[in-house]
């Protein structure tokens, strides 16, 4: 029965269209999601790592933490946004890719913004203090902090597409799992597992495994001590 599973999973793979079309909905929405993460965290993290204030310690522990927020706690919270009876309820997003995403951007910012400030934060402060003795404007200085730091930020955008993309409860919640418009890879193997699809969950799960296996080589070819010049 495995082998045959097995086997059904990868003629999927190799020419059904269902799940393609739910594999890219998939890399669509984290894809979408983490960008609007390194939009907003990356800047922040910037002027975070750069900055010395009193409460600056809290701050960035209090970023740290976003990094544990459960998905489901993430859900919840996304979810009372945009109810009809919640602040941004007059929208109608909920159960939308839009709504998706919004989840998924909560949980990939810290990532994205927690490791962009521990890479400002190893950059020389010798090396910015002479870039400021030889001229550079503030503006100057922080893309050079940016530059040096290039490989952290880049795993910060890694470590948040693999923070998402294998994420279920919060999609669940906010996305409700329709067939053709907000179903992804993780709702639609807890669907196919639950109605006995095991061919379509094992198909989705080796894509899922596969991703997270390219993300986590990634990330240790960016870790501390093999980061690229």
């Amino acid at each position: 029965m495995i082998r045959e599973t097995f086997s059904q999973a990868l003629s999927m793979l190799a020419g059904d269209p269902q799940v393609w079309e739910i594999i890219l909905r998939s890399l669509v929405v984290s894809g979408t999601a983490v960008l609007s993460a390194a939009l907003v965290g990356i800047p922040l993290g910037l002027l975070l790592g750069l900055s010395r204030f009193r409460g600056r310690g809290a701050v960035v522990t209090l970023v740290n933490t976003g990094m544990a927020l459960p998905p489901v706690v993430v859900g919840l919270f996304v979810y009372l946004l945009l109810s009809r009876s919640g602040p941004l309820g007059s929208l109608g997003l909920l159960y939308t890719k839009q709504a998706m995403v919004a989840a998924q951007l909560v949980m990939a910012l810290p990532f994205v913004l927690g490791i962009t400030v521990t890479g400002i934060g190893s950059v020389p402060r010798e090396l910015l203090m002479q870039a400021r003795s030889l001229g550079a404007g503030r503006l100057q200085v922080a893309l050079l902090a940016l530059r040096e730091a290039r490989a952290l930020v880049m795993l910060a955008l890694v470590a948040g597409m693999g923070r998402v993309i294998a994420e279920v409860g919060a999609v669940m919640m906010v996305g409700g799992n329709f067939r053709g418009e907000t179903q992804v890879m993780t709702t639609a193997i807890m669907e196919e597992v639950r109605k006995g699809n095991y061919s379509l969950g094992l198909a989705l799960g080796l894509i899922l495994l596969t991703i997270a296996l390219a993300a986590n080589t990634l990330m240790m070819r960016l870790k501390p001590g093999r980061l690229p010049v």
